[in-house]
């Protein structure tokens, strides 16, 4: 899913957005991702998968992530503030 997202998109848009990436990526169920979804426990993924999300992340907003900016991510909401904070470079 290559769609570069406007930076006027909510929290909420980079929500359903995300759980479209869950979905088609790592066939997560989009009920099980809420804000507070935390990433490695809830939905078992992994380093590896983590380096896929961000790869994810990067053709969703057309930016090149650097890995500190993903090093801290846990949650979904933390994912959902990287993809904002992207945007608003």
């Amino acid at each position: 899913m290559s769609t570069i997202m406007a930076t006027g998109i909510s929290d909420e848009d980079i929500l359903l957005r995300l759980k479209d990436v869950l979905r088609d990526t790592f066939e997560i169920d989009p009920a099980r991702v809420t804000p507070d979804t935390h990433l490695f426990t809830d939905l078992e993924l992994d380093s590896i998968d983590a380096v896929d999300l961000a790869i994810q992340v990067q053709d969703m907003t057309g930016m090149r992530i650097k890995p500190e900016d993903f090093k801290n991510v846990r949650t979904v909401s933390d994912v959902v503030a990287t993809v904002r904070a992207l945007l608003n470079r």
